[in-house]
């Protein structure tokens, strides 16, 4: 068993430098420098986390908080940024590319593996990043040893919960990005500054806490009853659907762009932060409530 662990969790950082390296790479091709080869100067923490979690916690990972995740976010977020950007200054190369799904259906007709990959949209390369990436972030958490006081109801919680998350994320992030227009780069920056706030949900498991402990609080204080439910409120506000809100009512109000899906996402938004203002009222009227 503890060899699986130590195996599980070798894996699984292997893995998130290989997708980091795919990223980097996709960096020096399209920005034809192989300067942008330092960007793996920024895998050396993530490296040396995991020689001292294998060294001294035998590859489990911790309870409220993922080094392993926060750091391959380190690695691979600058490479996302560039190729969000790049793309949008550089389009002129757009209509020379290969869609994803004729690649496919093409592949006899492709010399090699590399120029297939060089053959293939830029906007369709970072999408297929950004799906990728929030894929691997479930999957890894799945397959890192899990820390002491997490258990596997509690991390079928978390999965679930980042399952859900990476759905909004992408959603959001292809959805807002597709509506940058070229006269708008402040947009551009404003949805990846927000794009990365929202990542920071992965590393951190704030949102899943140990039952014990609320058990043994019933008589305590607010917000050592509810820790579970408050936290899950305090990351959809401030780090989800609250700023989504907030970006999509500026995309509508200052840039004046306005349609069908970005306007049934603000509404979804809208909801949602509603949804958890009421849970919160309602579970201060449960606190009150003479026992």
């Amino acid at each position: 068993m503890v060899v699986l662990k130590f195996i599980c969790a070798v894996i699984t950082r292997l893995l998130f430098i290989l997708i980091s390296l795919i990223a980097v790479w996709r960096v020096t091709l399209v920005k034809h420098s192989n300067y942008y080869w330092l960007l793996i100067i920024l895998y050396l923490p993530l490296i040396l986390e995991m020689i001292v979690t294998l060294k001294r916690r035998k590859g489990m990972d911790y309870t409220w908080f993922s080094p392993a995740i926060f750091l391959f976010l380190i690695c691979i977020i600058p490479s996302m940024w560039i190729l969000e950007i790049h793309h949008y200054s550089d389009k002129s190369n757009a209509h020379q590319c290969k869609k994803l799904d004729d690649l496919f259906h093409n592949a006899t007709h492709v010399n090699s593996t590399t120029e297939a990959l060089k053959a293939v949209c830029p906007k369709d390369w970072i999408l297929a990043l950004h799906q990728i990436l929030l894929i691997l972030l479930i999957v890894g958490k799945w397959l890192m040893p899990i820390g002491v006081d997490v258990t596997k109801y509690e991390l079928s919680q978390l999965l679930l919960i980042f399952t859900g998350t990476a759905a909004d994320i992408l959603e959001f992030t292809s959805e807002t990005i597709s509506d940058v227009k070229e006269n708008n780069p402040q947009l551009m920056y404003i949805t990846l500054g927000i794009w990365t706030w929202s990542m920071l949900q992965f590393p951190l498991h704030l949102s899943v806490v140990n039952p014990k402990t609320e058990e043994a609080s019933e008589d305590g204080s607010f917000l050592r009853r509810h820790q579970t439910d408050l936290w899950n409120i305090v990351e959809s506000l401030l780090i989800q659907d609250g700023p989504f809100l907030l970006v999509r009512i500026v995309i509508m109000g200052h840039f004046k762009l306005v349609h069908q899906m970005l306007l049934f996402f603000t509404i979804k938004n809208f909801l949602v932060v509603t949804l958890n203002f009421y849970r919160l009222y309602v579970m201060f009227l449960t606190y009150k409530q003479p026992k």
